[in-house]
């Protein structure tokens, strides 16, 4: 079996596209783009709440979800629709 020889050029090409792939990655997530479908367990962790509250706002209809094969998903852009929709705005008065 032959030995391959790596020369300080091949590693220092090797780190530039190394850190073009971390930066393009780190862009990624950077510009906010979410997964467009969420699990349970990530609701929960977005949202703080606990199973049974996430249970409660699935059959109260408060975030409409997609079950197949057991699993349960929620559409990330409802998520924030709903959250919007139930923003509270308080006014001060003097």
């Amino acid at each position: 079996m032959p030995a391959t020889i790596i020369t300080s050029d091949d590693l220092r090409e090797f780190k530039m596209e190394l850190l073009d792939d971390i930066k393009h990655l780190l862009s990624k997530q950077g510009s906010g783009k979410l997964k467009k479908y969420l699990k349970s367990s990530e609701v929960m962790d977005l949202l703080q709440v606990s199973p049974g509250t996430l249970q409660t706002l699935r059959i109260n209809g408060t975030l409409p979800y997609t079950k197949v094969g057991g699993i349960i998903y929620y559409d990330a852009e409802e998520i924030q629709n709903v959250m919007i929709a139930n923003r509270v705005h308080h006014t001060i008065k003097s």
